[in-house]
């Protein structure tokens, strides 16, 4: 049975490494193995955290909002993403 995929624009949780149980969003993906993830504090959006796929779990479906500022080359802050990941805690 294969795995959903991990999407751009998606909430997930680590687990597996140091930030394991953690929630980040998913900012960048850089092939089938890897994509890159921020949480707006440890692991800001000037300098995202690279991780494997599957150490990741998805926990939400990619808002579009946050996919189409992703895909445009919009900025996206560190404040927003710490907003997103909080409401998705809720």
């Amino acid at each position: 049975m294969k795995k959903a995929p991990i999407l751009l624009g998606s909430v997930v949780v680590s687990k597996a490494g140091r930030d394991e149980g953690r929630t980040f969003l998913v900012v960048e993906s850089l092939d089938e193995e890897y994509v890159l993830i921020s949480d707006g504090n440890t692991h800001k959006m000037g300098k995202p955290k690279k991780k494997k796929r599957r150490h990741l779990k998805q926990v939400s479906e990619p808002r579009q909002e946050i996919v189409l500022r992703l895909t445009d080359g919009q900025p996206v802050f560190d404040h927003e993403v710490r907003r997103w990941l909080s409401h998705e805690e809720e």
